[in-house]
This record gives structure tokens, sequence and C-alpha cells, in this order.
């Protein structure tokens, strides 16, 4: 039986403090939440593998390094209310959810919803909700949000994201022409009328689909 403590351990030090993760309240939570809950059983062995993962509906639970380099550049302290689009497994709403005061996290996959679901409730983290809907248009019934990450990269920014921001909120999302290579991108709002844009690095992600993203 794989000893995971050890393994989440040293995926910690070895994915993300040497590789230039610094913020502590991060590295707490990935070395806290059992990753292994998040992936289905065939894959239980790789849960703290160095890359994406299947999850079942044509999804991945991200590799551990882009999930800390991006709730890294959300510079949070602990107070947010946080929005993620894409839930997934659950995983990244957990980690969020051990460092924040509110997460609702959103999917369009039912079964992926439900799953993740049971698995943050089975954890105990009564402080992150889980939607099933088209998160390229936020949830607007909890905004504003001090911090909004989205796990699937977008053709173009929805503008909803950016109007659900408060002022000096920040928005990470991959984002390119290509429906599997983006640029990942931060977005802090300066005020009602404008906001910042920064560069963070090439990635991959899979295509953010709905309304304001990639056609199915």
């Amino acid at each position: 039986m794989a000893d995971f403590d050890s393994l989440r351990r040293r995926m910690v030090d070895e994915q993300l403090v040497r590789r230039g993760v610094t913020d502590r309240s991060v590295l707490d939570a990935m070395a806290t939440v059992p990753r292994e809950a998040f992936v289905d059983a065939d894959f239980r062995d790789q849960a703290y593998a160095d890359g994406p993962l299947p999850i079942g509906a044509g999804q991945t639970i991200s590799q551990p390094y882009i999930v800390a380099v991006m709730i890294e550049a959300l510079a949070l302290t602990g107070e947010e209310r946080v929005l993620e689009v894409g839930a997934g497994s659950g995983y990244a709403a957990a980690v969020l959810g051990q460092i924040v005061a509110e997460v609702y996290t959103i999917e369009r996959h039912r079964s992926l919803a439900e799953g993740a679901a049971r698995r943050l409730e089975a954890l105990g983290l009564d402080n992150v909700e889980v939607i099933c809907a088209d998160g390229t248009r936020g949830w607007p019934e909890r905004a504003p949000y001090d911090a909004i990450v989205v796990a699937a990269g977008a053709p173009v920014v929805p503008a909803a994201l950016k109007e659900q921001l408060t002022v000096g909120g920040r928005l990470v999302i991959p984002v390119g022409g290509e429906r599997t290579v983006q640029e990942l991108i931060r977005i802090t709002r300066l005020s009602a009328t404008e906001f910042r844009q920064e560069k963070l690095g090439d990635v991959r992600f899979v295509p953010l689909i709905g309304e304001a993203g990639w056609e199915v």
C-alpha cells in the first residue's frame, strides 16, 4: 500500500518548493489535502505524479505544480470569497478551502459536480459549495468575489468573470486561440472600469466550454 503521507510531502518539496512556490498557505494546504481522494481508484497510485490525470467526462485533475502556481497567483490572505470555474474532481477547491473563508466552485458536468461534492463533504470542508452550471457566466448569486480562478482554457476572458470581481480582486485564467494551448494570465480589477493584465506563462488546459467559451 502506498504511503500517501510521504508521497504528499515529497510532492510539496520536489514539485512545488524546488520550482519556486513560496506561499506558505498554499504549501501547507497542499501538504494537507489528500490528493489520492480526488483521483479515480485506477490512478490512485499516481496521485502525486508530476502531471495531470484523467477523472472522467473528458476532463483531468491538473498537475500539482499548476494548481499551486494558480492559487499562489491569487495572492490570498485567508479571508476571501473565491470562485473557481471548473471544479473537476474537487481537488483545487479543497486546497482553496484550506486557505480562504468561502469557496464556490462551478462544474458543468453533473457527474463530476456530484462526485466533487461528495469528496468535499467527506473531508468536512463545509466552506466549499459545488454548483453545476455554465462557469463562463460566473455565479452572480454570491458575487462579488475577491478572487476567481479558472481551470480550463478560454478563447477570451469571459466578461461576466471580470464583472464579478471586487475592486482589487484577482482573476487567474488560461486564455488562447487554440483549444488546448493557452497563456496563463492574471487580471486585477483596479476600479469599476479599469483592469490590469499580467502574463504568467504558457499552459495547456482542457477547453472552457460554455456561453462565453468554446462550443462543445
